[in-house]
Parts: structure tokens; sequence; C-alpha cells
């Protein structure tokens, strides 16, 4: 949409937008999609926010005092096209951000612990993080956060393996950062913090210390001149101390309510030669904690929107006395709450140990939830993308089960998916009195002609043709005694057994099979077919019959086996094998 020109433009736009929501929303239009819609038309005013959010309040409040059939008869008047196209599409949109108009530029970062491979928990950070910052024409970085050496051991293969994930997500970053190369800055900053006598180095052993706060008291180190604490200082950095004889503690109030606030560690030193850092060895002994590096670095690499999950709300707290301390302001932040998935471990430890253990067989085993798995099983990034932005930023915790995650992805794959038979555990089943030869031509997709068709040929021998189907439909067979042969002709059964099928041949038409009451089933000749393993969502194998036409399939494609489900080629070589999406 080319830039409006007057208010006056601006304001019967905005009116627009209003009515169409407010027709969406039982007659009430709501600010933040309408926000939210104006600046994805237009997104010019972003830079006119504050402005442009007066405008939306009073249009909205113009708007919700008519009766929605005032509000229907305004738009089929002025914007009939509009409401057709929007009744059509409702567009999901994200709430808008807090307090944009008071930065010049939105920057939102995400903050992987490089100790494993992200999974389908983290997609939430990522994409709400990216998506804001694309909405705002803002900044989105990614900051590998890996100060600690010896329990959230980093390791080199995860930096690239997360690199992946990301950018797989369509998340692409605008700069990079890596805390393990920015521990002077850190030091700079405890130096000053130290100085300015807003924290200490305490000494004390930590049940001690534990007993101490949980009273409300101080310990004997609180009160040391900043020159004492200063020279612990160099006693950390220089070897005298020990691994877990010192912490740098940054003071805060000691009457907090919560205990876990109350003069929190900043800093401690990790014997780094019994834990050896993966990118910078033994080269520092003094490590910054979780949020002296994250609040050091928010600020400085002007984070304007933390949006993370709601447990990390006591971490505000505690960031908060430090920012305090520095002179600085805290960003404007967002806690959502958590993201669990039915049936899914989302839980790195439990990832890792089953890895350990050889309960997985790799990262992208179908059973985990990584997005390396789910890419193997055909789970698509837009589909993860769509599910994310439709829970957005809740403050409620939410239980998805997998068939939500299915659902968005089954809209996005259907119609580019090609179709084909496959057979599993193939029982022969012989069809007499086949009157003359068949030439079966089925589309590759139902509803895309153009794309061509899978051609079978049949030619009976004295009247009789063999084919494959599937054990699982031995049950139907024997149920429903007629059948049709998808895109072939239809039969009576005549004899089920657990070894095959004995069947005559009854017509034609699929009109006939309509008429008769025939179930479909799918097929293969038995002179045709490519062995083809599928590996299912619980790491079982199913084995059976492709036809032919996968053979000149390519790893990644995305197919569907007709009344089997979606999956995802592995690979083909003499043998297909793919894995398992859904149905």
């Amino acid at each position: 949409m080319a830039n409006l020109t007057s208010n006056a433009e601006l304001r019967e736009i905005i009116r627009k937008i209003a009515l169409l929501n407010a027709l969406n929303y039982g007659g009430k239009a709501r600010a933040g999609p309408v926000l939210g819609k104006l600046l994805a038309e237009c997104p010019h005013l972003k830079t006119r926010v504050k402005e442009v959010a007066s405008i939306i309040a009073e249009v909205a409040q113009e708007v919700n005092k008519l009766s929605p059939d005032r509000q229907r008869g305004i738009v089929e008047e002025k914007w009939p096209e509009a409401l057709v196209k929007e009744k059509a599409v409702v567009e999901k949109m994200l709430p808008p951000l807090p307090n944009v108009e008071n930065y010049k530029r939105v920057v939102t970062r995400f903050a992987p612990n490089p100790d494993c491979l992200l999974h389908l928990g983290s997609a939430r950070a990522i994409i709400l993080c990216y998506e804001y910052a694309k909405m705002y024409n803002g900044l989105f970085y990614l900051r590998f956060e890996d100060t600690d050496p010896r329990l959230k051991k980093s390791a080199l293969q995860f930096y690239d393996l997360i690199r992946e994930d990301i950018m797989w997500l369509g998340c692409k970053w605008n700069a990079e950062f890596i805390q393990s190369n920015r521990l002077p800055i850190y030091y700079e900053h405890a130096e000053k913090i130290l100085r300015d006598d807003n924290a200490y180095i305490c000494t004390c052993k930590r049940e001690e210390f534990r007993k101490k706060v949980m009273i409300k008291q101080p310990c004997p180190c609180r009160n040391l001149t900043p020159e004492e604490n200063l020279a612990r200082w160099k006693h950390m950095l220089d070897g005298t101390y020990g691994e877990g004889k010192a912490v740098v503690r940054i003071k805060t109030d000691l009457d907090h309510p919560n205990p876990a606030v109350r003069d929190w560690p900043a800093l401690r030193i990790i014997d780094t030669k019994k834990y050896s850092h993966p990118r910078v060895g033994s080269k520092y002994r003094v490590w910054p904690l979780y949020n002296f590096a994250c609040g050091v670095d928010d600020h400085l690499m002007g984070v304007t929107h933390i949006i993370r999950g709601k447990e990390h709300l006591t971490n505000q707290t505690r960031q908060e006395y430090m920012y305090r301390h520095f002179g600085w302001e805290y960003p404007e932040t967002i806690h959502y709450g958590r993201l669990k998935i039915t049936g899914a471990s989302l839980s790195k430890s439990v990832i890792v140990q089953g890895l350990r253990s050889g309960l997985f067989k790799s990262w992208d085993d179908p059973r985990l939830a990584t997005f390396a798995a789910l890419r193997r099983r055909g789970i698509t990034a837009e589909a993860i993308r769509r599910l994310i932005i439709d829970v957005g930023p809740k403050t409620a915790d939410v239980t998805l089960s997998w068939e939500n995650l299915y659902a968005y992805n089954r809209k996005i794959i259907d119609p580019v998916a090609n179709r084909y038979f496959f057979v599993c555990d193939p029982k022969k089943l012989i069809v007499k009195k086949v009157p003359h030869a068949f030439t079966a031509r089925i589309s590759l997709h139902p509803d895309k002609v153009e794309r061509g068709f899978r051609c079978f040929e049949i030619k009976p021998k004295e009247g009789r043709v063999s084919f494959w189907v599937s054990s699982n439909d031995l049950r139907l067979l024997e149920k429903n005694g007629k059948i049709r042969f998808m895109g072939l002709f239809n039969f009576q059964v005549e004899k089920v057994t657990k070894h095959g099928v004995k069947a005559v041949f009854h017509s034609e038409s699929h009109g006939e099979a309509k008429k008769i009451g025939a179930t479909l089933i799918h097929w293969l000749p038995c002179d045709t077919g490519i062995p083809c393993e599928v590996v299912m969502p619980d790491a079982s194998v199913v084995k059976g019959l492709a036809e032919d036409p996968c053979k000149s399939l390519r790893p990644d494609a995305i197919i569907q086996f007709e009344r089997f489900g979606f999956v995802r080629v592995d690979n083909v070589n003499e043998e297909l094998t793919v894995c398992f999406g859904h149905r």
C-alpha cells in the first residue's frame, strides 16, 4: 500500500480495518489486532506508532458504538471486496509490543545454551522474537550463552546445529554473539560494580551464607570496603582462590520476600583444567553466572524487548537490582506461559540421558521433539511458525497435542504431496474371471490433474490376476465382501485366509461400486513394487512394498501413501526408507 499522504486517509484505512475486525469479533474492534494489520499493510507507519495508536483508539471507540448490522452495512457499501476477502481469511496477528514508541528501533534476541540440540520447546522464543523484530522492522540477534563449562557444558557441534535449526525455521538473525568471547567485558563490569560498592566478594561457605540469607541477615563479607573487594577480585583471577571458594554477589534487599533474590551470585570460579571450555579451553577461571552475563549483554546490545518464559520472572527481579546499580533502564519484558506437548518430552536432560543410554538412536529419532526429528518426519517449519503465532505470548500455560501440530502441517503439505500406494505386510489377492486387460491411470494428486498420473497395466492370464494388498485390510475384506480397487475395478470376495484372498471380478465402473456399497482399498500388481520400510513415530518399523514410481523419489520429498499417511523420504536405493509424519 502506498504511503498515506494525509491524516484523513490514515483515519479512513484505520476505520476500514477496525470495522472488519469488529465483524470478526462480535461487533467489538480490538486495538491490538487493528494496529498489527495496519503495520503489516503500511510498514512506513512503524515510525509513527504512538500517533497511530492514539487514532486507532479513537476510531475503535467510534466503531464499537455501532450495531453489528450498521458495521456490516458500511463495509458492504464502501469496501464490499474487502468483506469477501476478510470472510475467506481471518489472519491471525501477534498482539502489539508494549511501548515501542519509546525506542528508536525494536531489538529482540534468542539466547540458547549450546549444550543440546533445539527442540519444539525452543520454537516459541525463536519465532516470537524473530516475528516481532520483523513486524517492527527491527533487529533480531542470536546470542550463545555458553558461560557454564561445568554444569551446562557446551559442545562445539551444537553451535552449528543450532544455527541450522534456526535457519530452517526461517528466522535469520541480524547479528551473532558468543558469550565465551566476551569475558573481558564481564570482568570490566564486575570491577565497576565492586568499585561502586554495589557488589561484594563472598568467601563464606554456601551453607553458612544460606542460613544468613534465609533469616535476612548479611554475611560478614557484605561490609567489606570496595578496596578489599577489588583485592579479593584479583585473587579470584590469579588463582589464590580455588573453585567454590569465592563468589561475586550483587547487593539487593535482604528483606526481599523471595530469598532467591537476596544478594544473588554473579560470578564464580571454575576449575577449567578439570572442566575445560570447548571454545576457550582454560583461558579463564572466573565465569559469569546467567543473570550477570545476560543482564549486561541485553543492555550493551540494545535489546528493547525481552520475550521469554515466565520461569524467568525471578531473574528479572534480580537483574533489575543490577540495572539500578549501573544506572540502566530495564528493557520491556513479555513472559509467556509454559508450552507442553502431550506425549513429548521437552526436557534437555531427558533427551541427553536417553541418547547416552541408547534409548534414542540419534538426535533425529522420531520419538523426540527435536527440530531434527520433526524435519525427518516431514513436519514443516511453516507449520511450527503458524502454531506458535496462533498460541502467541499468552501468560497462561498451554498444553497442545501432536494433533494440533499435525493439523497445521496437513494444511501445508496436503496440496503439494503426491500420492502413491504402499502395501504393508503384503498378502496375495487373486481375482478370477477378469474379462480383459485394464490400464489404471491414477492421478498423482486428486486436485491437480496437471501433475500427471501413475499407470498400471493389468493383463489377466486365463482371466486371473494376482495383486498385493495390505494385511491390515484382510479383516475389512472378510467383513464387507464387495470391494473396489482404487482406480481399477470392483470385485466380490469369496474366501479370506491368513495367507491370502480369493475373489471374483464384479464390475468396472465407480458408479457401480457406489451402487453396491463397495469399500475402496489400494493395491499393487504382484509383479511390481519396491521394498519399503516406514519408520514410525514410536521408532518401530513397518515393512511392505511401495509402487514402482517411488524408485525415482528424492530424499526429503514429502509424499502421501494413500490410506496410510504422510511420509518423508529418508533414502532410495534398492529399498525405499521413509519416516512417518501423520495421517
